[in-house]
């Protein structure tokens, strides 16, 4: 179980929310899946980009939390996606991740303005901080401009470590620049701000600089391979690893990402239901997902819930 004294690290994936025919969330879809995750050595972000959060209400996320901490008890290996445009949203989930036992959450800044100064930002994190007032609270920042296009920049980093240290954790840099992540890494040494690199492409470089760990989409399907990755950077197998990973990911980036996961998912555990998507995403056509399914079979990708360590 993850605790105060413990830091996140390693390998953790933005859990796909699965959906039932009517389109609400599939609570016991949704359990199996994290804790398949777990077994497999991958950390769980809950309501993260990948898990279509932007497209959930607060109510459904704190169903789907609570479902998830009765099944399994309390957490381990977790962060709780809080961000919102509206900060009291963002307040709410904060205290139901905090009231489950999960002390860490992930946040998006308030992306619906764009061009908001560094000022606007501090004052919103500020403001959750201090309107929760619990000393157990850690803070991730979710930096993911070419979707948010509100960044969270380096002064403001500092700024916000020297105001809240013991509430700000670190970060999750889906810039895409792995020179990006490594400036960050580099910058913010020794001050306890954890980096965690957005995907898998690159991480040999970023744990060999000191990055925590990675937190990656495709972690949903090929987890034990990213996990083993990340757990043995430094060994003589890394490259190959690497560049099997890399195959991989390139392989369903090739669709939209979050349809194509579900759709290999669905695939390989004969549930057709695992496939749906939340409008406005729509699923993959049946030719994407034959091409999708045959590039798969052609790498030799085992089950997503067969993969071990």
């Amino acid at each position: 179980m993850t605790t105060i004294e413990d830091r996140l690290a390693g390998t953790l994936a933005p859990a796909l929310t699965p959906f039932k025919p009517d389109g609400s969330p599939c609570t016991r879809r949704f359990i199996e899946h994290c804790e398949r995750l777990l077994e497999q050595d991958v950390g769980i972000v809950l309501f993260g980009t990948n898990s279509e959060a932007a497209s959930m209400t607060v109510h459904e996320k704190r169903m789907l939390l609570d479902a998830l901490r009765e099944a399994s008890g309390p957490p381990r290996r977790m962060m709780v996606g809080v961000g919102s445009c509206a900060l009291a949203e963002t307040v709410e989930l904060t205290r139901a991740a905090l009231d489950s036992g999960c002390y860490n959450v992930l946040t998006l800044p308030p992306y619906f303005f764009k061009g908001v100064s560094d000022e606007g930002l501090f004052r919103s994190v500020a403001q959750v901080i201090e309107s929760i007032g619990d000393t157990r609270l850690r803070i991730y920042l979710y930096h993911i401009p070419a979707v948010s296009q509100v960044p969270f920049s380096v002064s403001l980093i500092a700024r916000l470590l020297n105001a809240y240290p013991g509430a700000i954790a670190g970060i999750k840099d889906s810039s895409g620049d792995p020179i990006h992540t490594l400036d960050l890494i580099s910058e913010f040494r020794g001050h306890n701000f954890d980096v965690f690199a957005g995907n898998e492409t690159h991480l040999v470089d970023v744990m060999a600089a000191g990055a925590a760990g990675v937190i990656s989409a495709t972690a949903n399907v090929n987890g034990a391979a990213i996990a083993r990755l990340c757990n043995e950077w430094n060994t003589p197998a890394a490259p190959a690893e690497q560049a099997a990973a890399n195959h991989l990911r390139a392989a369903f980036s090739k669709f939209p990402m979050i349809a194509a996961m579900k759709t290999a998912i669905a695939d390989r555990l004969g549930d057709a239901t695992w496939a749906q998507v939340r409008a406005p995403l729509i699923e993959l056509d049946a030719g994407q997902q034959d091409a999708l399914l045959s590039e798969l079979t052609a790498a030799g990708c085992a089950s997503p819930h067969e993969q071990r360590s």
